[in-house]
């Protein structure tokens, strides 16, 4: 039985990285694989729910700094893998490419790295760059979320000697007994209060269509640093009646089913978990074409894609929407629930178990 390990920050972290890589590993144990996961750090409590014969492993109890701990986490590395006869290492991050690359040298372990995010972010953390380039020169496969990913490494670092390949994450959403109308004259948003997400160009476009459509709402799920100044533009442009911060909700269920259309205004992604939600209750969706992920799931049929960052065209565009026909907002809301079955768990796994 062929033996993979999938190396993660923390397992006990419940963002959407610790998600789909629980979603792979029980997947992949189904399948008849060996599965463990190593945290680098902590890990013991995983947030979602793992097959009970997945083993879970921490190289350090608790958080460390690992500047000072580089040696130490590479040698800790190397005896896991060497110790559980790892055949196959995921290291989801490619920054943790900095330790994995000199763990493994010399050993014929099969080495993949998983990247999460869009190639042209680093979160502002050099290192990141740095597992990038070891990845693509030492590593076996490099595995992106979108096809767009895969030709931005491909552009942005040379001699890569990893092949790389695009698995898009699957849906971790069912799909819902859900009818969405346009009777509910709202357009639901869902994330940070961030600049990343970009509601202040939201809200900017929004103030345009609120004055033609006066009957029609917004509502924002979700917190973060922007909120009060997004609360505050709201005010200034006079379109805080028709803006509603919901605030972070753990049941967003509600939001989905009293929705027409769903809007993401982001300035950047890697492959937007959101839409593929909004997807899974058959919204329509509106959404800035920027890099990386939206082209990967929306389209004329079911949605909208709209040149990044342009304010007017995002206004446009909403209005458009909201003036559809029955007929052709009906037409938008079935293709929107078949795009959703692109991103099934099952077709995802056929993908990594070529690389794996």
């Amino acid at each position: 039985m062929k033996k993979i390990c999938f190396l993660i920050g923390n397992l006990s972290h419940s963002g959407g990285t610790e998600r789909v890589t629980t979603l792979i590993a029980n997947a992949l144990t189904e399948k008849n694989y060996q599965i463990s996961i190593l945290s680098l750090e902590d890990g013991r409590q995983p947030f979602f729910e793992l097959v009970s014969s997945i083993e879970t492993y921490s190289l350090y109890p608790e958080k460390i700094s690992f500047k000072k701990n580089f040696f130490g986490a590479v040698w800790r590395i190397r005896k896991f893998v060497t110790q559980h006869q790892i055949d196959t290492l995921v290291v989801v991050d490619s920054i943790s490419c900095i330790f994995t690359v000199p763990a493994l040298f010399g050993l014929k372990v099969k080495h993949i790295c998983w990247e999460h995010f869009n190639f042209n972010v680093n979160l502002r953390v050099k290192y990141r760059d740095i597992g990038r380039k070891c990845a693509a020169k030492y590593c076996d496969y490099v595995v992106t979320l979108t096809k767009r990913d895969k030709e931005l490494w491909e552009q942005g670092i040379k001699n890569i000697k990893a092949k790389i390949i695009p698995i898009a994450n699957p849906s971790p959403f069912e799909v819902q007994q859900n009818i969405p109308s346009l009777d509910y004259k709202t357009i639901l948003c869902v994330g940070r209060l961030t600049y990343q997400k970009g509601f202040d160009l939201l809200i900017t476009a929004w103030a345009k269509v609120a004055q033609q459509r006066p009957d029609w709402k917004i509502i924002i799920v979700g917190s973060g640093e922007d909120e009060l100044m997004l609360k505050q533009m709201a005010k200034d442009l006079h379109v805080e009646d028709s803006i509603v911060f919901a605030g972070q909700q753990k049941d967003i269920d509600q939001f989905y089913r009293q929705a027409s259309f769903f809007c993401m205004s982001s300035r950047f992604e890697g492959l937007p978990m959101v839409l593929l939600e909004a997807q899974s209750y058959g919204l329509p969706i509106v959404a800035f074409d920027c890099d990386t992920g939206p082209k990967e799931l929306v389209n004329s049929h079911n949605g909208w894609l709209v040149e990044p960052e342009s304010i007017e065209k995002l206004g446009m565009t909403l209005l458009k929407a909201i003036d559809l026909d029955d007929r052709s907002y009906n037409t938008k809301v079935r293709e929107s629930l078949l795009s959703i079955k692109n991103f099934s768990i099952e077709s995802t796994v056929k993908l990594w178990e070529k690389v794996i």
